[in-house]
């Protein structure tokens, strides 16, 4: 249900809400709040994806997409999923393994053509990934949009699916890891470096200067301590969904924390929100199953 309401005069947002009327995802005290600030095309916001604007992993649930598809086995699936969760818990932004996530991230994209990731991104996002779009991040997009700003996204996944997810939910645009493309196709090897991290700062930095925007006045999201480099480098840091790392930082430097996970939804996605660091890590052996399956197309 959507209801349209005009604050003092400005511009007419429109606010999503439930079956009894209850303001989605969040408090109806902070919407009004949030609506009163006015326009300042100078700011813009930039959300980290996985388990802070969606539910879980993108990268997992596009794993599933193709594994449904027969690009992948099932236990080329759950390989990829263990390898994933593994590097999460033991890398902990170590350079050296940090260096074997950028060897390894996009490597099972090899030979794939451009157009066809494009298409089943588009694919598998409308079948398992809308649905898990968090309605209260997907809200506060909505404002910052409403009032005028830029919103993108910043995700260790690859750019193509990033675009797709910013395009079906009406947002600026989306930076990620970029593949490079020779004729077409993918070679399996990087442009720079993975998304990730201070990455993900550099990134927003090198975008403000293209777009003519003022850091101090834009706005970040993440549930990941691993975006403390990004949220730090803008004005105003918001913890969406934190780990229990990122709580503990934005209660030192006063940033603002958002939750909008029930009990029992944050235990469902627990083990996909552990796949998001270091794009497809251990995507390399169901990587090569799925290259085969998907030459002899």
């Amino acid at each position: 249900m959507a209801r349209t309401r005009r604050v003092a005069g400005k511009q007419k947002v429109t606010v999503s809400t439930d079956a009894r009327g209850h303001t989605a995802g969040w408090a109806a005290t902070d919407l009004e709040a949030a609506l009163t600030v006015p326009p300042d095309p100078s700011a813009a916001a930039f959300f980290d994806v996985d388990n802070t604007m969606m539910q879980g992993a993108s990268i997992y649930w596009f794993a599933r997409g193709l594994a449904a598809r027969k690009y992948l086995t099932t236990g080329d699936l759950a390989r990829f999923a263990w390898q994933q969760a593994r590097f999460r818990l033991l890398a902990r932004e170590n350079a050296g393994d940090m260096s074997q996530a950028k060897n390894a991230a996009l490597a099972f994209v090899e030979g794939w053509l451009v157009e066809d990731m494009e298409r089943l991104s588009e694919e598998i996002f409308d079948e398992l990934m809308a649905e898990r779009i968090w309605t209260g991040t997907r809200a506060l997009a909505q404002l910052h949009l409403d009032a005028g700003q830029r919103v993108w996204l910043v995700t260790a996944a690859p750019v193509e699916l990033g675009r797709v997810i910013a395009q079906r939910l009406g947002l600026t645009g989306a930076v990620g890891t970029v593949a490079e493309v020779r004729d077409g196709a993918y070679t399996g090897r990087l442009v720079g470096d993975l998304m990730h991290g201070p990455a993900k700062a550099d990134a927003i930095a090198q975008l403000a200067t293209v777009e003519g925007l003022d850091l101090a006045r834009c706005t970040a999201y993440s549930d990941s301590s691993n975006d403390v480099p990004m949220l730090s480098a803008v004005g105003h840091a918001v913890a969406v969904n934190p780990d229990s790392a990122l709580r503990s930082t934005a209660r030192e430097r006063g940033w603002e924390i958002r939750d909008f996970r029930t009990g029992r939804k944050a235990a469902k996605i627990a083990v996909p929100a552990t796949l998001a660091t270091g794009v497809l890590v251990g995507a390399v052996t169901a990587g090569l199953a799925a290259r085969r399956r998907h030459r002899r197309r």
